[in-house]
This record gives structure tokens, C-alpha cells and sequence, in this order.
């Protein structure tokens, strides 16, 4: 059994969490201090990624990143690399489909962040950076562990936007879903659900991590 798949979705989801988690914290921090009219703006824009079809995003990243049209072709002009069909090309996708639940979910952790304590620690001096880092994120933390760990599993398991960006070819761009995929479309079931088998044990993992996380959040409340 080729191990590729399980390697490549896992580092694909690995950089898209990284990149999802920092991106997806600025983003909700400074979000939520806009006037409600621009944060309404902002939330629908940065959330519709989340109920767009996957292929739609898809056909949109294609569409930003070909190698016809703007940015695709000026990265192929100066760099000689085509941002589509490699492996790391769904990374993109990845980071676009999930970064929604990250930023919701940080926005919401943010939200109910007791802001006199911030009050508390510009009196005693502290800087705005030492109050995010060592007050509101250890008081978020939670949450935002919680949307990361959603991250991540929303990255492991994309197939649409992968699979028109990054296409599927074996030990070079293939991930679990698309071999699923292409292995039920060749007739070989007894792979595909080796694969499935893995894919429903990742995610049980993740699902998991999530009740603990929620259940360890709760006794801190209680307490």
C-alpha cells in the first residue's frame, strides 16, 4: 500500500493550519474592533467560502491562479513555476476552504473576551502586543484550539477545490480523498475503503480532540 497519500494530505493540511491559524487570529482580532456595518461586510466575504460549493472555489482559485490569467502567469513569467497542478497547489485550496471556520471560531473566542482586563493591563503599563500574547490569547485559548483543530480537519478531507487545482497524479499530487475517488472510479473498492478506513480513523481523532477541548473548556467555566 502506497503510504503517498496519507504524507502528502497530511503536510498539505499541516501548512494550511499554520498559515490558517496566524492569518485567521489577525484577521478576527482586528475584525471584531471594526464598526458594525464593515465587520458585517467582512464576516459574509471571508465566510462565504464556507458555503460556496468546493468546486466553485475551486474553479475561482483556477480562474486567480491559472497560468492564463493575472497572477498565474506573472508567477510563471518570473519564477517559471505554474501555481496549479503541484502538489503544494493545494495548499491554497485548503487554506481557502478552511480558513472560515478558524476565523469564526476566533472571532467568537475574541468576542467574548473580558476586555477589562486589557483595560487592566494598559494601566499597569503593558503593551498592546504583551496583552494579546500573554492575556487574551491564553483566555481565548480554547476556542482557538478548537478552530484550529476544525482547520486542520477540513484541510485533511478536501477533495473539490484540490482536485481541479491540484489534480490527481499518483506519488506526485494525490491525496486520500482524491485516491478514494480514483480508486472507486477504477473498480478497485477494496483500497478505496483501506483508505476510507484510514480517513474515518483521522477524523475520529479529530473529533475527539474536539470534545476534550470543549469538555475542558466547560470545567474551566464551571470552575
Amino acid at each position: 500500500m502506497d503510504w503517498f497519500p496519507l504524507i502528502n494530505s497530511l503536510r498539505i493540511a499541516a501548512i494550511a493550519t499554520m498559515v490558517i491559524f496566524f492569518v485567521g487570529i489577525i484577521a478576527a482580532y482586528y475584525i471584531d474592533k471594526t464598526p458594525r456595518l464593515v465587520k458585517g461586510i467582512l464576516d459574509v466575504l471571508l465566510t462565504l467560502p464556507l458555503v460556496l460549493p468546493p468546486t466553485v472555489v475551486g474553479y475561482l482559485l483556477l480562474r486567480l491562479l491559472g497560468p492564463r490569467h493575472p497572477i498565474g502567469q506573472w508567477f510563471l513569467e518570473v519564477f517559471s513555476t505554474k501555481l496549479v497542478m503541484t502538489w503544494w497547489s493545494a495548499i491554497f485550496a485548503s487554506v481557502v476552504v478552511a480558513f472560515p471556520l478558524m476565523y469564526r471560531t476566533a472571532r467568537g473566542a475574541f468576542a467574548s473576551f473580558d476586555n477589562t482586563l486589557s483595560d487592566a493591563g494598559r494601566t499597569l503599563g503593558l503593551s498592546n502586543t504583551y496583552i494579546f500574547w500573554r492575556i487574551r490569547m491564553p483566555y481565548c485559548k480554547m476556542g482557538i484550539l478548537a478552530g484550529t483543530v476544525l482547520a486542520f480537519a477540513r484541510a485533511l478531507g478536501e477533495y473539490g477545490a484540490t482536485s481541479m487545482i491540484a489534480g490527481y497524479t499518483p506519488g506526485k499530487t494525490a491525496t486520500i480523498s482524491t485516491t478514494v475517488y480514483q480508486l472507486w472510479r477504477t473498480g478497485d473498492d477494496a483500497l478505496a475503503l483501506k483508505w476510507v478506513l484510514v480517513n474515518i480513523a483521522i477524523s475520529a481523532i479529530v473529533l475527539m480532540s474536539i470534545n476534550f477541548l470543549e469538555k475542558s473548556r466547560r470545567r474551566k467555566v464551571v470552575a
